[in-house]
């Protein structure tokens, strides 16, 4: 049931998207006359690499320079890119991975191999089911450039602020998914769009019904300043 409704909406959205998606794509062309995709390696279900489409945001071989987490104010944004990145335009292209079956709709995001590498064996769980677009994670921390801003090494100040949260976040996805919960979360999306406060709102308040941890219920409504926190798996160890 939701291999077909990836399917069926991946299908739909990119032929309604189409117009949006063939201007960003000239502009981004025009920018520099470089390709106007960058094809990012992820890790998806069981461990297996696919290449993820995205529209680029950042100059051409941008990924070489070794940093994976990218902050609001990263020079390797281009003055187009900060314009697609806001509006979450880069997005979009990854229907095309939900149509090939490599991603769903809903789901963890996928990460790079680097960090998957050194995931704990509970944040292994994550991959046990197809990425998304979106989930939890991407409406709770969708200015995940904001949050990175200023910081000296964004992939250190990721690591300590938004990976303990966005991982628990994904696991609580995994143990509570459904197809209901899919639409709610694609409905939540929408919403971030023309209300971020309300979205988050909606995420408190499944989060709450599902009975999960306060501090990521506080977390997610995101009032306070992240903190550094240990991963899922590794609080627990320090408490046994």
């Amino acid at each position: 049931m939701k291999r077909a409704i990836d399917l069926f909406a991946s299908f739909f959205g990119l032929i309604f998207l189409s117009p949006i998606l063939l201007s960003v794509i000239f502009l981004i062309w025009k920018y520099d006359f470089h390709s106007p995709f960058y094809i990012a390696p992820r890790v998806g279900k069981d461990g297996k690499t696919f290449a993820m489409v995205k529209l680029r945001s950042m100059v051409v071989n941008a990924d070489k320079s070794g940093v994976d987490s990218t902050s609001a104010d990263d020079n390797r944004i281009t003055s187009v890119g900060h314009f697609i990145r806001r509006y979450k335009l880069d997005e979009f292209a990854q229907l095309w991975n939900v149509f090939l079956g490599d991603m769903s709709l809903v789901g963890p995001r996928p990460n790079v191999k680097r960090e998957v590498d050194n995931y704990t064996s509970e944040e292994k769980r994550l991959l046990s089911v197809k990425p998304g677009i979106t989930d939890f994670s991407s409406i709770v921390f969708s200015d995940e450039g904001e949050i990175l801003r200023g910081q000296s090494d964004p992939d250190l100040a990721y690591e300590q602020l938004i990976r303990p949260w966005k991982s628990r976040l994904g696991l609580v996805y995994i143990d509570k998914q459904s197809i209901f919960l899919d639409i709610q979360l694609v409905i939540i999306t929408v919403i971030a769009i023309v209300s971020r406060r309300l979205a988050l709102q909606q995420v408190n308040h499944i989060l709450v019904k599902f009975n999960v941890d306060s501090r990521l219920c506080e977390v997610a409504k995101r009032r306070t300043p992240l903190y550094p926190f240990p991963l899922p798996g590794d609080l627990e160890k320090s408490v046994s």
